[in-house]
């Protein structure tokens, strides 16, 4: 049986790989690849032995910095970030949960501080088995990212 690779190799930058299915195009999103000059492959609905489908992205010219790796934890906790060099793989590690994270996403919560006053947003942020939890600092409310 011939395999076919369904994303092209890329020479540097980095790969973000297992991102569940559907995150892909929010992930492109919020390291705002499509604003920069770099070459971005986005690979949705692949077929994973382990995930059954998965999205990738491939950024040529690109390394993640350690707070986008702490970002994509937030809509992807099991992906994997490999940095290649040379169309080598030279380091590969997995994103870390933050601890909190401030000033990125909006508190849902009509009546939370934080939509009517001029103040930073600010979450704690649990791992509740294959999901995120924020929980605001201000009002206490706690939602998952694909409630926002």
């Amino acid at each position: 049986m011939r395999r076919e690779l369904s994303v092209a190799a890329i020479e540097n930058g980095t790969v973000i790989d297992h991102i569940p299915a559907g995150k892909g195009l929010r992930i492109a999103q919020l390291l705002q690849l499509a604003k920069g000059n770099k070459t971005v492959t986005l690979g949705l609905n692949l077929p994973s032995q382990s995930m059954g489908y998965k999205d990738l992205i491939k950024v040529e010219g690109k390394e993640i910095s350690e707070r986008e790796a702490s970002l994509i934890a937030l809509f992807a906790p099991n992906a994997t970030i490999s940095l290649i060099r040379a169309f080598e793989r030279v380091e590969k590690f997995s994103v870390i949960l933050p601890k909190e994270v401030e000033n990125f996403l909006s508190c849902p919560n009509k009546c939370c501080l934080t939509s009517h006053e001029p103040i930073k947003s600010r979450f704690e942020v649990f791992k509740k088995g294959s999901k995120v939890e924020l929980v605001c600092y201000y009002c206490e409310k706690g939602f998952f990212h694909d409630e926002d």
